[in-house]
């Protein structure tokens, strides 16, 4: 986008407008008729820029660009994200069970790979035993050395 291009910031969609891709936007039918003509200053702070910590972009009742806080996770985002982080922490925990198992069915285990297949394992059935629905506030188990 150029310093002299005409700016638009369509409050309804949250997104900047160039007026030299108008057409492009109007045969795409995403042009925003009530969009707000805004200073290359404006697009350069809203549109250039990342957000502060902590904001996002949003509208005031002029319709002009503003910085708003984020709003706080829901309930069920914060048990979806520990979800989530329990199936990740899981895979990594069989991943390194695997070998340590072979070596044991193998007869071939170490006293040290005996040790560690015991750790990984408590480690496993305690990630499995969490009750997700207490997110955000879950102590999560050590991951064994």
């Amino acid at each position: 986008m150029k310093n002299n291009d005409i700016y638009y910031f369509s409050a309804k969609k949250l997104c900047w407008l160039s007026n030299s891709l108008k057409d492009d936007y109007v045969s795409a039918g995403f042009w925003d008729s009530t969009a707000k003509k805004v200073s290359f200053n404006v697009y350069q702070e809203y549109a250039l820029c990342a957000p502060p910590e902590g904001k996002m972009l949003g509208a005031n009742e002029n319709g002009e660009p503003v910085w708003l806080d984020i709003p706080p996770k829901t309930k069920s985002e914060l048990i979806a994200e520990a979800e989530n982080k329990r199936i990740e922490l899981m895979q990594n925990a069989s991943e390194v069970i695997a070998p340590l198992q072979d070596a044991i069915d193998l007869k071939i285990a170490t006293e040290d790979e005996e040790q560690r297949l015991v750790e990984w394992k408590t480690y496993r059935i305690l990630l499995n035993r969490i009750d997700i629905a207490t997110s955000p506030d879950i102590e999560w188990p050590e991951v064994p050395l």
